[in-house]
């Protein structure tokens, strides 16, 4: 293998199938990193788990982390643009002919080891594999779903740090249909003595994050507020929040360990750390256009808050994905963030037109089709143009903004 497109290839037998996609537990994992050499026995861990705010609380811990002075590994789910978003080093992905090089290898000791993983199984195990072979400081994690089952939690050292950001309505099929349900699941990553770091959040979530570190003799820190250090002007406000909760662990690791922290304006080159589609800002043909990979009523809100601290007033277009991936009611709650934020809302899918019909708008259009909907939203007369809904979405226009992009902020 030397390219991507070799890789691509290579992943068609691990692509999700009706054989494979509702697997979930961790025997296979464990089988696979047994036959590995168990590489994850060898990492100092951050794991990060919860609802909204993962990957971005798992870069944030990461630059945090290499600006201590130390190697680190991240590891993220799902990718925006390349496979290889999903085995970082120092923050940079590997570059394209190490990457297919050293997957290829990987690929030979996978077929050695009579399991077959499925596609989160086969990253992770190789980000892991790889990590341990270059020898990183600490490995930053970001589970994949929920926690308890997840193939990420397969570390058992009480050194491990835990995070668990805010915690919603996530994966219900899979996870259960109410909070605790749910919480219980995320939380279920917090092994024996960890480290455990979130804010306090509504009762039902609180409580069993409280009940899991009880359970495992956790040392738990709970944020009733970000903290000031992390209320930095130059961040929207979801990420001073995710900012403010990894710069609280990363102090901690830093005591426990000895590092030295980033401080002043190192501390806030730091807080600009690239975190693709999380408020991805550019600008063309003189409008400000947004890239979020905000997908259900938590982050919507989220997002809006944010939108209307940084730009007040100004009148907002969005371009979202409702469906399919939610039910109806959870469609409509999604729209429904959006009816007091955004005067126009033009949607490339829906589960059903009664998700719309909900929310009440008075502004909107369906359009089938990313790209003629990107072309109808850059013909609006907003000066703030959103493309928000899921990683699907952002697939389409990305490439679409990048040939476009005038400036990036």
């Amino acid at each position: 293998m030397r390219t991507f497109a070799d890789v691509h290839k290579a992943l068609q037998a691990y692509y999700p199938s009706e054989t494979t996609r509702h697997r979930y537990g961790l025997d296979h994992m464990y089988r696979l990193l047994e036959h590995l050499g168990n590489p994850h026995q060898n990492l100092t861990v951050v794991h990060v788990a919860g609802t909204s705010g993962k990957t971005s609380t798992a870069y944030y811990t990461a630059a945090l982390l290499q600006g201590a002075g130390k190697r680190v590994g991240l590891t993220i789910s799902p990718h925006v643009d390349e496979v290889n978003e999903r085995v970082q080093i120092d923050l940079s992905p590997m570059p394209e002919a190490k990457f297919a090089a050293r997957f290829a290898i990987f690929l030979k000791l996978v077929a050695s080891s009579g399991v077959m993983p499925n596609y989160f199984e086969l990253f992770l195990a190789f980000a892991l594999w790889e990590f341990a072979a270059q020898q990183v400081d600490y490995a930053v994690v970001e589970v994949g779903i929920g926690g308890l089952l997840d193939s990420s939690n397969v570390f058992d050292d009480p050194r491990k740090v835990c995070i668990i950001t805010d915690i919603g309505y996530d994966h219900m099929n899979v996870l259960g249909s109410t909070l605790p349900e749910i919480a219980a699941q995320k939380t279920g990553i917090i092994q024996l003595h960890n480290p455990v770091f979130c804010y306090r959040q509504e009762p039902a979530v609180t409580t069993a994050i409280e009940h899991q570190a009880a359970t495992k003799q956790a040392d738990l820190h709970t944020l009733t507020r970000v903290p000031a250090m992390a209320m930095l002007p130059t961040l929207p406000l979801f990420q001073q929040r995710n900012f403010g909760l990894a710069l609280t662990a990363v102090r901690y690791i830093a005591e426990r360990d000895q590092l030295r922290m980033p401080e002043g304006r190192h501390l806030e080159t730091v807080a600009r750390t690239y975190i693709p589609a999380r408020m991805e800002t550019h600008t063309i043909d003189g409008k400000t256009v947004i890239l979020d990979a905000a997908h259900n009523p938590q982050k919507f809100e989220a997002l809006l808050a944010s939108l209307h601290a940084q730009y007040g007033d100004t009148p907002v277009a969005a371009l979202v994905r409702l469906g399919p991936h939610l039910d109806g009611r959870r469609a409509a709650g999604s729209a429904k963030q959006l009816v007091h934020g955004v005067q126009h809302v033009i949607v490339t899918s829906l589960p059903s037109d009664e998700g719309v019909d909900a929310a009440g708008y008075e502004s909107f259009e369906v359009i089938a089709d990313a790209r003629s909907a990107f072309t109808a939203l850059l013909k609006r007369p907003e000066p703030i143009l959103v493309v928000a809904g899921s990683f699907y979405v952002l697939n389409h226009i990305r490439p679409l903004v990048r040939g476009r992009t005038a400036t990036t902020a």
